[in-house]
């Protein structure tokens, strides 16, 4: 694509890849930074929750006479009495339909229960104190009806996923079945994930205040263009009457994707009382009302020749998915690239189920499905007799195995080369139980890492000033990766000025529209029209210099002066802009552009994926089987490295995410009703620093030649194969090959 053509700045200036301070960090570190709960408003008011307290049914009554008359109480909301609002149905992607609604259910406008933590009521008080004690006085009684609730049980029910419209799921080539009955050497496998819920820092917050029809939201939110369209529609105003701002966001990882019940009605809540108010969901309010990482029970089966070449695999998946909504999950997508086999089936089945809807969480499909494939591939290896990394080789493919789709851009061999070599693989002996450490067994294990780049719309603004000083302004998210940081590193190459010269605006939906923080894919969508508004905004100086006759850039085409070390500004041309400017008695100069990137890029033409090698070392007690992470390396292909220290800040993040998804995270849910057991981090078990050993992560830093300056992504590789390199880890230390996550103790003993 031609407009990904120009060329950063080269030389001793370059600072694309520098590991500069996220300039968002000072902020933050001293408190400066302001989040969705923390803006002040005079007369602010504050909500609290009320949550269904089963799993299906309908409200007989609803007694609030008590919570209203409480000393500080302005309303009590409930069906009874909310002002109605348009119904919006789920996003659906299997369908093609993005927004940002969560379910379906219209909050507080019927009375009916779709799952075990649905709001029934919110409260707003003058202190949040007196919100949370009103809502724990509201009385209500339900006509309860039998509901479906039981993942296992409903498993005989599931029927074939939709084909995702974001990515490629289901695949039949050759007869898997046939080849896997007459393979000399066979593994067939059952694995199964528990829910998994995002528990990031910063709880669900959103600050609504309205004025006539105009309406402001502060939340911490992944996607302020969705979230503005569907509060626009929900409460029926001009979209261009919301605005959205959502400066910091404190942690999201997918959670924060979608507009949840908590986000309504506070809106609600401040057109109701008409006056600012704030809501901070509690912990417990999360785990009801936001959804999270789907259950998934999976088959993996590999048939071999006896020199490990792969001739059969299939990998199938049955996940679940809300009656009110749900995202479907790809857990078998990583399955159609990653090994070469003539026979492949790959199918994707889900139930549904009367629980919160699932949603978005790092990698989404690809975490868990990558635990399966990555065990299972490993397991054969053992049964063969051979190193696993050998048989990953052995059967590394030329082009994409599901379709022949070729790769855009594959170095899994150079980082399974650079990871091994840092981790000191060749020390490893491959007998299970054959390594030791005084008392404790020591297990050694690997996995690959592998997801889909992708590319979405977005649009910016960027200016020049006569001093030389540039501003680019465009709606993206911050949610801790240092996107502006990374951004100005790369206008400074691209324009050839220096790093601090550039100002990033970001974080408010009156910018021009960036694209959702999804997907791994921000960077690559807004570093796409960032080459192409510094590629016009060249354009438009050079234009500006030739109506001068006295200018240095008289007689140049644009081309020749693109093409000089150094841009514009310096080296053998002698002129700068600020002189071109100033010349021609213009202040400044800016340019808006837009990038027309889809979901998968160039999807049917290439195959583009971040990838990498996941190396596990692991200490286990043999008397208690207590586990412990010793170290990790990994070593990844992201395409173009921006940032170092960002990129590999990202990277190591989602390593300890996989070793939660390993060894401890669950969201527990009684069989019997659907009701979350642990809503809380007393009870969710989340990696503590103690958990986690040093992490390595060395990058390859190799652009992809088919992506905006050659970035592939970073952010949601890092989980994929990681827990499978742990199970791995403990199968070569104790011999016991573990299918279910996490691995806790008891499956080991």
């Amino acid at each position: 694509m031609t407009s990904f053509e120009a060329s950063p700045v080269t030389g001793a200036e370059r600072w694309i890849g520098q590991p500069l301070d996220r300039r968002d960090g000072p902020a933050k570190t001293t408190g400066t930074a302001r989040y969705s709960a923390e803006y002040p408003f005079d007369d602010l008011a504050y909500a609290a929750l009320v949550c269904a307290a089963i799993t299906r049914g309908r409200i007989t009554s609803i007694d609030t006479a008590a919570a209203s008359a409480l000393p500080g109480v302005l309303a009590v909301i409930t069906h009874q009495n909310a002002p109605k609002m348009k119904e919006t149905g789920a996003q659906d992607v299997d369908r093609g339909v993005f927004t940002a609604s969560a379910t379906s259910v219209p909050y507080l406008n019927i009375d009916e229960i779709h799952w075990n933590g649905q709001p029934v009521a919110v409260v707003v008080a003058e202190t949040a104190d007196i919100a949370r004690d009103a809502a724990s006085l509201v009385q209500v009684t339900y006509d309860e009806w039998p509901a479906v609730v039981d993942f296992v049980a409903e498993l005989g029910n599931a029927r074939k996923q939709p084909e995702n419209s974001l990515l490629s799921q289901h695949a039949d080539n050759g007869d898997a079945e046939a080849a896997l009955a007459a393979a000399p050497i066979a593994v067939d496998l059952r694995f199964t994930t528990s829910p998994l819920h995002h528990n990031a820092i910063e709880l669900h917050a959103t600050t609504a205040v309205w004025l006539g029809d105009r309406l402001t939201v502060y939340e911490g939110t992944q996607n302020m263009s969705l979230l503005r369209s569907h509060l626009a529609e929900k409460f029926d105003v001009d979209p261009n009457g919301v605005r959205v701002i959502s400066q910091f966001v404190g942690g999201a990882f997918g959670g924060k994707t979608l507009a949840w019940p908590g986000t309504v009605l506070t809106v609600l809540a401040a057109r109701v009382t008409q006056r600012p108010v704030k809501l901070m969901l509690t912990r417990e309010d999360v785990y009801r009302t936001v959804g999270g990482r789907t259950v998934s029970s999976q088959r993996l089966a590999l048939g071999a020749e006896a020199d490990g070449t792969l001739t059969s695999l299939i990998h199938t998946s049955i996940t679940a998915k809300g009656s009110v909504g749900g995202y479907p999950e790809q857990v078998c997508s990583c399955s159609r690239s990653l090994y070469a086999s003539p026979n492949l089936l790959l199918r994707q089945d889900i139930v549904q189920l009367d629980r919160l809807t699932n949603t978005i969480m790092r990698a989404p499909g690809e975490a868990i499905g990558t635990f399966s494939i990555e065990s299972a591939i490993d397991e054969l290896a053992h049964r063969l007799r051979h190193d696993p990394i050998e048989l990953r080789m052995r059967n590394e493919p030329k082009v994409n195995p599901a379709d022949e789709t070729p790769f855009s851009h594959r170095r899994i061999r150079e980082t399974y080369a650079l990871g091994a070599e840092r981790f000191g693989w060749a020390d490893r002996t491959p007998e299970p139980g054959s390594m030791r450490d005084g008392h404790h067994l020591v297990g050694m294990g690997v996995a690959t890492a592998f997801h889909p780049a992708w590319q979405f719309p977005a649009e910016l603004t960027i200016r020049i000033a006569a001093d030389g000083s540039v501003l680019v302004r465009c709606g993206f998210h911050e949610m801790g990766m240092g996107g502006a940081t990374a951004y100005a590193q790369a206008t400074a190459d691209l324009l050839g000025v220096a790093y601090d010269a550039v100002t990033v605006e970001y974080g408010d939906s009156e910018l021009p529209p960036g694209p959702g923080a999804g997907g791994s894919g921000q960077t690559a969508s807004v570093m796409a029209s960032l080459i192409n508004a510094c590629d016009e905004l060249k354009r438009s100086v050079h234009a500006t210099a030739q109506r001068d006759p006295a200018s240095p850039l008289q007689g140049t085409d644009y081309d020749a002066v693109q093409a000089r070390a150094g841009g514009l500004f310096r080296g053998s041309i002698g002129g700068r802009y600020e002189t071109i400017l100033e010349r021609a008695g213009i202040p400044e100069i800016d340019v808006r552009v837009g990038s027309d990137g889809q979901p998968g890029g160039d999807t049917g033409t290439w195959v583009k994926a971040a990838a990498g090698a996941q190396f596990c070392e692991v200490r286990v007690d043999p008397d208690t089987m207590e586990v412990r992470i010793a170290r990790w390396v990994g070593a990844f292909d992201i395409g173009t490295v921006l940032n170092l220290k960002t990129a590999s800040s990202q990277l190591r993040g989602g390593i300890v995410w996989g070793i939660g998804l390993a060894l401890t995270e669950a969201t527990l849910v009684d069989p019997r009703n659907g009701r979350i057991m642990n809503p809380s981090l007393a009870e969710y078990h989340v990696p503590v620093h103690a958990d986690v050993p040093p992490i390595e992560v060395h990058i390859l830093d190799d652009p992809d030649p088919t992506m905006p300056l050659g970035v592939l992504g970073c952010g949601e590789v890092g989980i994929t194969g990681a827990a499978a390199a742990v199970a791995n880890a403990i199968h070569h230390a104790t011999g016991k090959r573990v299918t279910d996550l996490p691995i806790t103790i008891d499956k080991l003993l």
